[in-house]
């Protein structure tokens, strides 16, 4: 990871209002409008119910929230549900290092197949992770927006 030294831990409840803010940040990256960003805000809103589908995850460097990350199983696989970096951290191995947290925690429950619809223009990530893009799915937040969905086998 570089000069990065994460600590990766679980949220907790009540910072749930600092990591839904976290995850709009996140989303800004992308340069979408505030009318975009305000649409999405009810789906990117972690509640106590997120942190009980799964292990919601805090990566913090140097004290700092600098991303966040979910994998939800289910059946034969796992959703990887959430994985957002602070802009401030895009670009320094951080996304890389929490999506290998999540293979690494879905084959300790042997799981061996990670699926998730994804930011259109994070693809090129996810697929430098090993990810295929296998079909799309409507965005729960913009009516008329399809979002890609990706899978990726674990061995």
């Amino acid at each position: 990871m570089g000069t990065l030294t994460p600590t990766l831990r679980p949220a907790r409840a009540d910072e749930l209002p600092a990591l839904s803010d976290h995850c709009l940040r996140s989303k800004s990256h992308w340069g979408y409008d505030a009318d975009f960003l305000e649409a999405c805000r009810a789906e990117l809103t972690l509640t106590p119910e997120t942190l009980a589908r799964g292990p919601l995850m805090v990566a913090e460097i140097d004290g700092r929230l600098a991303a966040t990350v979910q994998l939800i199983p289910d059946g034969d696989g796992a959703e990887l549900a959430k994985l957002f970096v602070d802009p401030d951290f895009i670009g320094t191995g951080l996304g890389k290092y929490l999506f290998r947290w999540a293979e690494d925690e879905a084959r300790r429950r042997n799981i061996r197949r990670l699926h998730f619809s994804a930011e259109p223009l994070a693809v090129p990530f996810y697929r430098a992770m090993g990810a295929q893009v296998t079909g799309e799915e409507p965005s729960g937040s913009i009516p008329g927006r399809m979002l890609p969905v990706l899978e990726k086998t674990l061995d």
